[in-house]
């Protein structure tokens, strides 16, 4: 891995292996956790952070019957993902009886278009970066000859891994007594559900949604799934480019220039905002940009936006992509490429959902919810029996965040009461290197240092001054943490 960069408040552990690991690496002060991330990192402040996603109906008591439910009018829409499944396993521990609207979808967008199909494409593309880095490899006194891969068989691996952990997760859904229904949702009132396709209309003490959310694809740009795509489409590794353009760049659009530039495409990132990587930390970003980058082939054009992008067709005609700028809406720049990707982020999957006819309390299509996950309505009140996880509210929109989500509502619907510390949930870009941070950037923590009045620290190790990545050619990376100073 490269760098690490975390902040994490007083009383946060910090974990890593997996969900399974509770025991906590390093407690600095007696107050702060910090560590390098792994691959599989996760950081937690009072409550183990499982995994869910998507939507789910749970009852107080065995004895009354309690429902998940899903929302999805399209058929790319999950039902039942990270983080349902998450809120249905925690709700079973709780002695609750759940049941989960699947919508033929088990997973959800994580585990079959997300982050389970691409760290497949990151592992299988990684390989071929190190092997064809002959100079690394003669440094350590190796010598390879040339590296060939096989598309369908990378795409294949990508597939099946997703299927694999579906299964997975639909099978520990039923061996713990979890009802599934294959069906899609319809929400009737806040404590009943219509499965779509039947007659058939369960209900409940509780409903969780967790639909969660759909790529956002901006005004102007054409998406024929073929030449001009999103991650969705992207993951199916049906070709690849010789020139891609890639709108965004945020960890989705990093971990496909990764992708793609190992196997062999030239990347051109097209960013909005003046700088690129504009959510990362400063000087990760910076260092990021020097290693992810500029010793790729990847250009970029910042501070505009794709006012037009027209699809092409592969190996006979070229993308079109206009561009004009992002101040003053003047043209930029028009390039042609081989394909487009569009990462401009994600929105919430609500349309369709019959929300507003049951006073549910939405703001650009994201279900307003309070620090406990419960639903609000129009004027900001709990309704009773509904609350909402995951990217459908908007809090945080991370798989491993509905994951923390699901558990909270759970444990407050229970009369635990629990508020979860989004600061505490961790994030990772699987690049080559990775990059992984817990807690606001450098630049978020000094903010609120300066308005809430204290100082901020920050330890920054090198790991030029750690053998293990010395061994292994890889001293380019750092480990940052940020910590509130004692008076």
């Amino acid at each position: 891995m490269l760098f690490a960069c975390l902040a994490l408040e007083p009383n946060a552990h910090a974990f890593t292996g997996g969900v399974d690991v509770l025991e906590p690496k390093q407690i600095v002060d007696g107050r702060w956790c910090w560590m390098i991330l792994s691959s599989c990192a996760i950081v937690v402040t009072d409550h183990l952070l499982q995994q869910a996603s998507m939507i789910m109906l749970c009852a107080h008591s065995r004895n009354d019957l309690r429902r998940v439910r899903v929302k999805r009018a399209s058929p790319a829409s999950s039902a039942c993902g990270v983080g349902g499944h998450g809120a249905a396993l925690h709700a079973v521990s709780k002695g609750l009886k759940v049941a989960v609207c699947a919508g033929e979808d088990v997973g959800g967008t994580c585990v079959n278009r997300g982050c389970v199909p691409s760290k497949a494409l990151l592992a299988a593309s990684g390989r071929v970066r190190e092997m064809r880095d002959t100079k690394h490899l003669a440094e350590l006194g190796i010598q390879a000859g040339e590296v060939s891969y096989d598309r369908a068989k990378v795409a294949a691996h990508a597939n099946n891994l997703a299927n694999k952990v579906k299964g997975n997760l639909e099978g520990s859904l039923t061996a713990l007594g979890v009802t599934v229904f294959p069906n899609k949702g319809e929400l009737v009132s806040p404590t009943s559900v219509k499965l779509v396709g039947s007659d058939k209309t369960v209900s409940a003490k509780n409903v969780i949604l967790a639909t969660g959310s759909v790529p956002f694809v901006p005004p102007g740009v054409k998406v024929d799934g073929k030449t001009v795509f999103t991650s969705d489409e992207a993951l199916k590794l049906e070709w690849v480019p010789d020139w891609v353009a890639i709108i965004g760049s945020g960890y989705i659009g990093l971990e496909f220039s990764d992708v793609y530039t190992a196997l062999g495409s030239e990347v051109t990132f097209i960013e909005a905002m003046p700088k690129m990587m504009p959510g990362f930390d400063k000087q990760i970003a910076q260092l990021a940009d020097r290693l992810l980058i500029r010793p790729r082939a990847i250009d970029s054009y910042t501070n505009v936006f794709a006012s037009e992008v027209i699809p092409g067709e592969p190996g006979v005609k070229p993308c079109v992509v206009k561009m004009i700028d992002a101040k003053t809406k003047e043209p930029a720049a028009t390039i042609e490429v081989d394909a487009v990707m569009v990462c401009t982020g994600r929105v919430p999957f609500s349309e369709g959902l019959g929300l507003e006819a049951l006073g549910v309390g939405m703001n650009r299509g994201f279900v307003q919810v309070d620090e406990k996950m419960r639903a609000l309505d129009a004027e900001g009140k709990p309704i009773e029996g509904l609350w909402c996880i995951g990217d459908l509210n908007g809090k945080m929109m991370l798989a491993h965040a509905a994951s923390a989500q699901g558990i909270s509502a759970v444990e407050n619907m229970c009369g635990n009461e629990h508020v979860l510390n989004h600061d505490a949930v961790p994030a990772a870009c699987f690049t080559h290197p990775e990059v992984a941070m817990v807690g606001p950037t450098e630049e978020v923590a000094r903010e609120r240092a300066e308005k809430e009045g204290y100082e901020i620290g920050v330890s920054t190790g090198n790991f030029k001054a750690n053998s293990k990545a010395l061994a292994e050619g890889a001293g380019d990376g750092i480990a940052k943490v940020r910590r509130r100073k004692r008076r």
